[in-house]
């Protein structure tokens, strides 16, 4: 492992010595030098000058179409042999010129002496091969080592290169000439080697050859012609053109590769890739390498339209294709949004400063670039120190909000401290696709860091207790491996949750928000559920030790109890108090009628009315005390509720009823509730055929099964919205330390299986089961 490493950094190294000595040495050639661009023709034995690149600075020089072109650098025209072939003034020191009366100018070029020359080809890529390098290095040393991380360095190194031998190249330096041309085909060769190992990486199929380093042979290929056309100068322009269509075919052949798979796979990392660079060689291919292939001439200057092709590499680091290296949305949406207000308020000052100021269009062109510039400057630094100290983050959408609530929503239903922990941990995993995530206990007083939940990965890196110690509420620390965070801390320990990272995926702002804000949370979580579960530590030691009830809890039962009968007085008032109120108004209207005849068929009406009202109440009574219970006992009991919902149902009830003998009478009045609730659900939700419903004996106690062929539905909705009684039924059996199952999925029915066992909350009975029938009434 440590020979690979040793590897990596040789050949990374070697790639930036090599970058480094080779760039700047076609910057100082190009520094010492300035290209001319004048083009001259042969008429009469005199060179002519025709047309200029850089038009104002030879208006400024006094130079005219029609100049006869007599000395270059001291030497005569006519004994300078690239001339007669390329018909242009490249790169020269001083320049003696005969103007057609006859006078003679001598023109002392200085390096750098056009404007547009020393912006466009020196300051701009000696900006580029700096950002280049520093992009270079920063991609090394702060992500991990991958295929496609060290292509893609080597790729901007190359594009950086290619781009930074223009300006010696064009004054037709030899050095600059092959280093230009090698590169150009190279970056091209390394971005087909880099798309391979990422169609790999997307589990696509690769359509080009599979053995890609062959073409690595085209570059060197170049290299040998562009020195035979150097050598051989009367070759040098087919050379030229061989070289601009093996370009042309490269470029074409990656096109189609990325277009096809991306219709055939429809992946949207491709449409990104494609759009990336086919916008960038949009100018470069339609203005400077067709027309200068087919026809020999230029729509732009390769200077020009090369910028364009400046944006290819960093669209490929801003598409995530490194594993998480930005995040492309975020960044687009805040620059767009920035952008906009930047924008539009420097539109509005210049409009200002055009009515009140008299101003040239390049100045007002410099102060518009300036403004907007500091403008989208501020607003980056302002939302940073709004992060840093008011934890106020630009968002797009509101997700990682939302996605908070549900998390705590999640987290909030869980009421043990283990089970809080690895809820929490599961959580995390899902929300920031994090594999390696544990929580660690730090011990105060033997200094261990230890494993809670007995994970494998946590000896492969240390973490400095140092770090573990100091950490506080709301902190998240990020190491070499790893990012850690404070989740709670008390006496003894301190639990602080460890987000492997492995240098790979590196957490954005908007998710170490999320976290913290999440920690927050949690940390409460846990000291309200340590409260609770001391305090009914305590409540279980008072009752041990005297068995009499606390007045505060007495008080709040009473509370309850109270709260129970207003809602109960509250329901009969609406429902049987409203009827009873009708007939009484009824009865009286009766009593003062005139029309006798009609008094027999209004009591009649009344009569019934009456029945029905009486029928609720009963109804009521019958769920407050369940009839029969007391007297005849549970089986009655059940037998009369399963009767009474026959009459209401249109499903065949199947169903089985143990007699038991349970000494907890408390049992029977929970069994009876589980049964009405069980069967109010099937009446009123499940849309079944079939319901079976058994009391079931066993050795300690008893289960309940019941299953349905109805809807079903989904498991975590109906505990969120608890629309069916289930956490009541839940809450229920808990109390009396029993165990609840509920399966369920929509369009396949419920099965619910109870099972209580008496032993576990009293004292232990004789327990007996009879022989059992089974029963079937069908609706």
């Amino acid at each position: 492992m440590e020979l690979k490493l040793k590897i990596k950094e040789k050949w990374f190294l070697s790639a930036i010595s090599i970058y480094l000595i080779l760039g700047v040495y076609l910057l100082f050639i190009t520094y010492s030098t300035s290209f001319l661009g004048i083009k001259i023709k042969k008429e009469n034995e005199q060179w002519l000058v025709t047309d200029f690149y850089y038009k104002d600075w030879a208006a400024e020089r006094q130079i005219t179409p029609g100049d006869n072109v007599v000395k270059i650098d001291g030497n005569k025209i006519n004994d300078i042999p690239f001339i007669k072939s390329e018909y242009i003034i490249r790169e020269a020191k001083s320049l003696t010129i005969m103007q057609p009366n006859g006078n003679l100018v001598h023109i002392q070029i200085k390096p750098l002496a056009i404007p547009e020359y020393f912006y466009f080809v020196f300051i701009v890529p000696t900006c580029y091969f700096f950002l280049t390098l520093m992009i270079s290095l920063y991609l090394y040393f702060k992500q991990r080592n991958t295929p496609l991380l060290d292509l893609l360095i080597l790729f901007i190194l190359t594009v950086s290169l290619a781009y930074v031998s223009l300006g010696a190249s064009g004054i037709l330096n030899n050095f600059g000439i092959i280093v230009n041309r090698g590169s150009m085909l190279l970056c091209l060769v390394l971005l087909l080697h880099f798309l391979k190992e990422y169609f790999s990486f997307l589990n696509i199929k690769w359509p080009l050859l599979k053995n890609i380093k062959v073409l690595y042979i085209l570059p060197l290929t170049v290299v040998i012609l562009s020195i035979f056309g150097i050598v051989f100068d009367d070759i040098h322009s087919l050379v030229s053109s061989i070289i601009l269509g093996i370009f042309f075919l490269l470029l074409v052949a990656i096109l189609s590769i990325m277009i096809i798979s991306y219709i055939i796979y429809r992946v949207p990392k491709l449409k990104i890739l494609i759009s990336s660079i086919i916008i960038p060689f949009i100018p470069f291919l339609f203005l400077y390498a067709l027309p200068e292939t087919f026809f020999h001439r230029q729509i732009l200057s390769a200077d020009i339209s090369s910028i364009f092709l400046l944006l290819i590499p960093f669209s490929f680091i801003f598409t995530q294709l490194t594993e998480r290296i930005f995040d492309m949305e975020y960044f687009i949406s805040r620059l767009r949004y920035y952008f906009n207000f930047s924008f539009g308020f420097t539109i509005w000052l210049l409009i200002g400063l055009y009515l009140f100021a008299d101003l040239s269009v390049s100045r007002m062109t410099e102060i518009f670039f300036f403004a907007f510039l500091s403008l989208m400057a501020l607003f980056y630094i302002k939302e940073r120190i709004d992060y840093r100290k008011r934890k106020i983050l630009f968002s797009t959408k509101g997700d990682y909000i939302h996605r908070l609530y549900t998390t705590v929503e999640s987290i909030g239903r869980v009421v043990k401290i283990e089970d809080l922990l690895e809820k929490f941990v599961q959580e995390v995993v899902v929300q920031l696709e994090m594999e390696s995530v544990y929580v660690l206990t730090y011990d105060f007083q033997t200094h261990q860091v230890t494993l809670t939940n007995k994970s494998k990965e946590y000896t492969q890196h240390q973490i400095d207790e140092v770090l573990v110690e100091r950490l506080g509420l709301g902190d998240i620390k990020k190491t070499d491996h790893f990012y850690i965070a404070f989740i709670h801390q008390d006496v003894n320990y301190k639990r602080i949750l460890v987000v492997d990272h492995n240098k790979t995926i590196y957490l954005k702002d908007e998710e170490l928000l999320w976290l913290e804000l999440l920690l927050l949370y949690l940390n409460n979580f846990i000291e309200n559920t340590k409260m609770v579960e001391e305090l009914l530590n305590q409540l279980k030691h008072m009752k041990e030790a005297d068995n009499r009830q606390l007045p505060w809890l007495n008080k709040l039962l009473w509370l309850r109890f109270e709260e129970e009968k207003y809602q109960l007085a509250q329901e009969l008032h609406d429902t049987i108090l409203q009827e009873q109120l009708h007939i009484a108004r009824e009865m009286d209207v009766l009593m003062h009628t005139k029309e006798k005849e009609e008094i027999p068929s209004k009591l009649i009406k009344l009569h019934e009315h009456m029945i029905i009202s009486l029928n609720d109440l009963r109804g009521y009574c019958e769920n407050l005390k369940p009839p029969l219970l007391d007297t005849l006992g549970l089986n009655a009991a059940l037998e009369k509720l399963i009767q009474k919902i026959h009459k209401r149902a249109n499903f065949v009830l199947i169903y089985t009823i143990d007699r038991l003998y349970l000494e907890d009478e408390r049992l029977n009045l929970m069994i009876y509730r589980l049964f009405q609730e069980l069967l109010n659900n099937a009446l009123k939700h499940s849309y079944a055929n079939t319901v079976e419903i058994h009391l079931l004996g066993t050795e300690e106690g008893f289960q309940i099964l019941y299953s349905d062929d109805g809807v079903g539905c989904n498991i975590d909705d109906i505990l969120l919205a608890d629309s069916m009684g289930i956490q009541g039924m839940q809450e229920r059996v808990q109390a009396f330390n029993g165990k609840f199952a509920l399966d369920s999925k929509v369009g396949e029915g419920m099965t619910i299986r109870i099972q209580v066992s008496e032993t576990q909350h009293t004292n232990p009975y004789t327990y007996k089961t009879l022989t059992r029938p089974t029963y079937m009434i069908r609706g």
